[in-house]
């Protein structure tokens, strides 16, 4: 499992072949021995194969052809809607409308999504994580018909791999670990740690691409901006609010 965690990729295009459900179940209940916030298992999985269903998904993550094309999506949410009714059917007063709570769902949710990950990559799966949950939290949610404390985290698309991609690069181990206090970075700190990343072809050809002078502009005025991020940041805290997480 080292070994494929380290050469892993993310794969977007699948091979038309299913998935078994005993395979696909096996990986889940596995992936479910993650931890878990006080043993509570503060989350829920949405398995979708059916092509409808994919079509609805769809629009929610702009459209990504890997929606369409995986044999399994799966819609990872943190979720205090059961946990709550528990409670309730056994005499407990439940306090989890709140954001402490959804944090702790959410880290929840999140622990079980990377182990069921790991586990598909090691039996020869591919996936791809999906950052457009949370940009468009609504429209999951009511595709996915999801209740009261029941906020989509994030979603992965599984299947197997129809071509094995580069791997992406990654920063060095020192750009990410501190050792007994937080070490902040002096610029030549910068320099060094993102040298060997702006150097490589693919990298310039994106600046170049997108007519900026440097790859942080290419995130910052482009990829990921001011105005997307407080528009989504606006939108997470009303869909939030709406599911019983903030009041």
């Amino acid at each position: 499992m080292f070994e494929t965690v380290k050469n892993r990729r993310t794969i977007r295009k699948y091979l038309l072949k299913d998935i078994a459900p005993d395979l696909l179940n096996d990986l889940l209940e596995t992936s479910f021995r993650a931890s878990t916030m006080g043993g509570m298992q503060l989350y829920s999985v949405i398995v979708t194969r059916d092509t409808e269903m994919k079509e609805k998904l769809s629009p929610a993550h702009f459209n990504q052809p890997m929606v369409k094309n995986a044999p399994v999506v799966l819609t990872f949410c943190a979720d205090f809607r059961r946990f709550c009714k528990w409670c309730e059917q056994r005499k407990a007063v439940p306090g989890y409308d709140n954001l402490m709570s959804f944090m702790n769902a959410a880290m929840d949710t999140l622990l079980v999504a990377q182990t069921f990950c790991t586990l598909a990559e090691e039996a020869g799966l591919g996936i791809c994580y999906l950052g457009t949950t949370t940009y468009n939290p609504q429209m999951i949610i009511d595709t996915l018909q999801l209740p009261e404390l029941v906020f989509p985290l994030t979603t992965i698309t599984v299947g197997y791999p129809d071509s094995i991609p580069a791997q992406v690069d990654r920063l060095p181990l020192e750009a990410a670990v501190h050792q007994e206090t937080y070490h902040d970075y002096t610029s030549e700190d910068i320099d060094k740690l993102y040298t060997y990343k702006e150097s490589l072809p693919e990298n310039k050809q994106f600046i170049e691409e997108n007519q900026k002078e440097t790859l942080a502009q290419v995130f910052t005025d482009i990829r990921y901006t001011k105005k997307d991020n407080e528009f989504m940041s606006d939108n997470l805290l009303k869909v939030l609010r709406q599911q019983g997480f903030l009041k």
